[in-house]
């Protein structure tokens, strides 16, 4: 049936919910709706009657208006022109929907996600030749999309044939063949620098991969205490305020994943503006160009149609996956998945289903966990090992954590980043709570440091953890009843788990020394505190006082490390601690000195 002859009309509205009579429409098919042309999607069928969800407003609009079926899903643009852009919840390019429109998005408009007017310089793969069978995935050739990124031009996934043509090498615009493929039943089919995918659908791979290298971000309660793998799934949750848009635009600049997708998915609309400001004058520390040469952003407001939400978490991860099936390690940090959810809501109850817990429908678990499926570590077919790592904020209301959203996607993550409102009004940043975030990455994350950075990490690592819990008691003994009731030596727990919390875990994003983190530092930093602390214990055990190792001039300096020596100044760190070791020394030996004479 040709796409002309797929005409409806609309029966009813119901907010973003449109009742269509059109016949030969598939479930999943992208509409136009009305004389304004919005976009929409078929989401459930019934004869020739289909529920269309829009995209876009849809008030105005009258029954009786005609709809268009498309013949394709709802799909994305995927090629040379996506690094250093902006689009909206359904990839219409923003900076292009302001020339059209101005500053408030125009309904019924329709542009090409990439650009058809520029050109690229496309590099053909020296060992393919004419006559030969592609297979999908197959890399075709090579263009040079920013400074530092290639993008490699593959076979879709989808096609195999013989190659019929081959483009030289030379400028190039997206509309122009780059090639021929005669695929199995005979046909013709041509090769472009950009092919479309649909966005609920996973992009295919080889096999998975059971990597061990962690994603580096450079802070310490994430990379030491909590570590995520490339390829992992994590959760951020937490109340306003709490932080949750700083640490996420930590690990946007800091990680080391060649690409980066950031999703603003139904978040406010000065912290996205924060976003879209902020990132295209950041410098990429890797590589020493902007970081919007790596980067890309899908900004979807909440004062937006709150279905695009739901469109708008699909449209990222699918080209996460397109860079991942090109070899590149991907973090997708999606913000928030709370308001995702919400649209869900939304949605289920203008269809009338039966609702759950607060109102959510029954299959919010199972959509949640397809989401997070669609994140790991894969053999691609052509290029090597890519990944796609996984990073959702969620947003409890009144931080509970017990509701629906954050409970589900607990069960569901590796690592759970939990953020504390206490921490934050206590200026304790990031304010990652150690008592109610974990890892299951940590058995594996020992290996890489244990052969990169320190055999005694892991242990290292359990001690901290075990001394801040030791805190957490102690704490509240002396709430009940004073200080005076501890020991000296439970006392210099305290002051040991204070070294930790000040020292190691309190890392400000605005500071330029400490904003990031070599993971050297990072064990350098924890094993001098547990060293002062180890060190300590001994003395007090002899009798010295917690006082007087307390008024040590160089307990200041271990405060202070971390914003006095940078990634790059390890040696420096280790001088610190050599002098630690011989301050003890020296008071041991004081100590004994006045135990004889004593004597």
């Amino acid at each position: 049936m040709n796409r002309t002859d797929k005409q409806g009309t609309i029966r009813e509205i119901n907010g973003p919910i449109l009742t269509i009579h059109l016949p030969g429409i598939r479930n999943g098919e992208q509409v136009k709706i009305g004389e304004l042309g919005l976009f929409g999607e078929v989401i459930a069928l019934k004869g020739e009657t289909a529920l269309v969800q829009s995209y876009e407003s849809t008030e105005g609009v009258r029954p009786g208006e005609r709809v268009t079926g498309l013949g394709r899903p709802l799909s994305v643009e995927l090629g040379p022109g996506l690094l250093g852009s902006i689009f909206d919840g359904v990839q219409r390019p923003l900076d292009k929907v302001f020339l059209e429109s101005g500053d408030h998005i125009g309904r019924g408009i329709n542009l090409p996600a990439l650009d058809r007017e520029r050109n690229w310089h496309f590099t053909p793969e020296p060992d393919i030749e004419i006559g030969s069978t592609l297979s999908p995935g197959q890399l075709l050739g090579r263009v040079q999309e920013s400074a530092i990124i290639q993008h490699r031009i593959l076979v879709p996934p989808n096609l195999s044939g013989e190659l019929l043509e081959l483009a030289p090498e030379g400028e190039y615009r997206l509309d122009d063949p780059i090639g021929r493929l005669k695929l199995s039943d005979g046909k013709n089919h041509k090769l472009m620098l950009y092919q479309h995918w649909p966005v609920r659908t996973p992009r295919p791979y080889l096999r998975r991969d059971h990597g061990l290298s962690p994603l580096i971000t450079g802070q310490r309660i994430l990379d030491t205490f909590f570590p995520l793998l490339k390829g992992g799934k994590s959760a951020v949750p937490g109340p306003f305020g709490a932080g949750k848009t700083v640490v996420q635009q930590q690990i946007a600049r800091w990680s080391n994943a060649d690409i980066v997708i950031y999703v603003g998915c139904g978040e406010r609309g000065n912290e996205l503006v924060d976003v879209l400001e902020t990132f295209p004058q950041l410098q990429d520390p890797y590589s020493g160009h902007k970081l919007m040469e790596r980067t890309l952003l899908v900004a979807n407001t909440s004062n937006m149609p709150v279905v695009a939400r739901e469109a708008s978490i699909y449209v990222g991860i699918t080209m996460a996956e397109y860079y991942r099936d090109q070899g590149y390690d991907v973090v997708m940090l999606a913000d928030s998945t709370s308001r995702w959810a919400e649209a869900l809501r939304e949605v289920s109850g203008r269809l009338g289903q039966m609702p759950v817990e607060d109102g959510y429908p029954a299959y919010l678990a199972s959509r949640l966990a397809a989401f997070y499926e669609r994140a790991g570590r894969v053999e691609t077919r052509s290029c090597g090992k890519g990944s796609v790592t996984l990073i959702g904020a969620v947003s409890p209301p009144g931080g509970d954590f017990s509701e629906p959203v954050t409970a589900h996607t607990k069960e569901i993550i590796q690592t759970f980043w939990a953020l504390s409102k206490e921490l934050a009004d206590a200026r304790h940043y990031p304010a990652i709570d150690w008592v109610g975030s974990f890892s299951e990455h940590v058995a594996t994350a020992a290996e890489w440091w244990h052969e990169e950075i320190s055999p005694d990490w892991q242990h290292r690592r359990k001690q901290a953890l075990g001394l801040l819990a030791r805190d957490a008691e102690l704490s509240r003994i002396v709430n009940l009843v004073g200080p005076e009731a501890l020991s000296s030596a439970q006392r210099w727990e305290l002051e040991g788990a204070s070294l930790i919390k000040e020292g190691v875990l309190q890392q400000s994003a605005l500071d330029p020394v400490d904003t990031f983190s070599s993971p050297e530092k990072q064990f350098l930093l924890l094993d001098m505190v547990l060293m002062i602390y180890d060190r300590g214990a001994e003395l007090i055990e002899l009798g010295i006082s917690v006082q007087e190792l307390t008024d040590l001039p160089l307990m200041a300096k271990a405060r202070r490390a971390k914003q006095t020596f940078s990634s790059e100044q390890s040696d420096k760190i280790r001088a610190l601690m050599e002098e630690f070791k011989q301050a003890f020394a020296k008071i041991r030996l004081e100590y004994a000195k006045f135990k004889e004479h004593a004597q």
